[in-house]
């Protein structure tokens, strides 16, 4: 869709035209100027060849991670019915849209266009998002309803014609576990042509995620640090870094029996995908021997406390990587030493990064400590 054709067909929408008419302390022409100041904010284009040529320069990061696709013939299938398709995904890393992405694209599904951070769209990397790999920029915490009205409606009329990839839990959880979803992109999907739309729930996990110790910190800090400064401590942590990245597909869920104007609708879709993202989490060793470790702990007593905890994942429908205790302690322990996070000495286990070990131990917190939703 040209620039001009999308920017008219936003302007049509019943709820923008509402705006235009109704938003107190403004002229119609100054609302229409502020909405198309955002649209070419908004404005991303995908060159899909130059996307998949990033492949190369990016190479000394991606050969560190295995990707490992469960479950992907779902997506296909989803694409292959001719609707559009909407993936929610958890967001652990700066490295999952690059994973989940090259998994599409392994599997000869064209990557869909991607909701990223407004933070992310500085200098070179801006340039490249906007202009190559179809990332679309997003003011997480813009409370103006001009804009949130201009970007759902943008999103509902993007939709007419490519797939979209949005992080449900808006930014990366820097403390390890699931956050609760919002909604703001779902109720965008829900104006668009309910018809022919569905939700592919993704989940991603990893052994080891890049930036662990850097999101573990940040956590207990109230300001956030640039993403350049953030990058080039990234860059120094993927010395020696090792990791499996486990990108895991769901049902599709239509979204034809779902009322955009209801609110109940909306927050009962919200938490179903979230669930069900959960679900699909790939729980890994490292996550079941940070969740089971105390200090001083010995391998036998780890791998016992560990067979607790993946007989409450597996009443959970939790999707495990391994099935005993010892191979997680095994293989668990190992990644984490390796890593500085656990010392072994003399068959007991000795805590060196305690933060960075809650982190990981919260990545299957909803899973050991589900909450029960009711319904009123």
């Amino acid at each position: 869709m040209s620039p001009d054709n999308i920017t008219r067909a936003v302007l049509a929408r019943d709820e923008v035209a509402r705006y235009l008419r109704d938003l107190p302390g403004t002229t119609e022409s100054e609302t229409r100027e502020r909405i198309e100041e955002y649209l070419e904010e908004l404005r991303t284009t995908q060159r899909y060849r130059f996307y998949r040529a990033l492949q190369h320069p990016l190479y000394p990061i991606l050969r560190k991670v295995r990707r490992i696709a469960e479950h992907v013939d779902l997506a296909a299938a989803a694409t292959r019915r001719g609707g559009r398709v909407v993936y929610v995904s958890n967001h652990k890393s700066h490295l999952d849209y690059l994973i989940e992405l090259l998994v599409l694209d392994d599997n000869g599904i064209r990557p869909p266009l991607i909701a990223a951070g407004i933070n992310l769209f500085g200098g070179a990397l801006g340039l490249l998002h906007r202009h190559v790999t179809g990332a679309i920029p997003i003011r997480r915490n813009s409370k103006d309803p001009v804009y949130l009205v201009t970007l759902k409606a943008y999103i509902a009329e993007l939709l007419k014609e490519r797939d979209l990839l949005y992080y449900a839990e808006g930014g990366r959880s820097y403390s390890g576990e699931l956050k609760s979803p919002k909604t703001g992109l779902l109720q965008a999907a829900l104006q668009a042509d309910r018809e022919g739309l569905s939700i592919v729930p993704m989940a991603i996990a990893y052994d080891l995620v890049l930036e662990e110790r850097l999101l573990a910190r940040e956590a207990s800090r109230r300001r956030k640090r640039p993403f350049t400064q953030e990058l080039a401590e990234m860059v120094r942590h993927a010395v020696g870094y090792r990791s499996r990245a486990v990108v895991t597909f769901g049902a599709p869920i239509p979204l034809a029996g779902y009322d955009p104007d209801s609110r109940r609708d909306l927050v009962s879709l919200a938490h179903r995908i979230q669930d069900q993202i959960g679900r699909q989490y790939k729980v890994l060793p490292t996550a079941l021997v940070a969740a089971a470790c105390r200090p001083r702990m010995t391998r036998a007593a780890l791998a016992q406390a560990i067979d607790e905890l993946i007989a409450i994942c597996a009443a959970e429908g939790a999707n495990l990587a391994v099935s005993s205790g010892r191979q997680a302690a095994d293989d668990g322990v190992a990644r984490l030493v390796e890593r500085g996070v656990l010392v072994e000495e003399r068959q007991q286990l000795r805590v060196r990064d305690r933060i960075v070990l809650r982190y990981y131990a919260r990545t299957i917190q909803h899973l050991l400590h589900r909450p029960r939703r009711t319904t009123h």
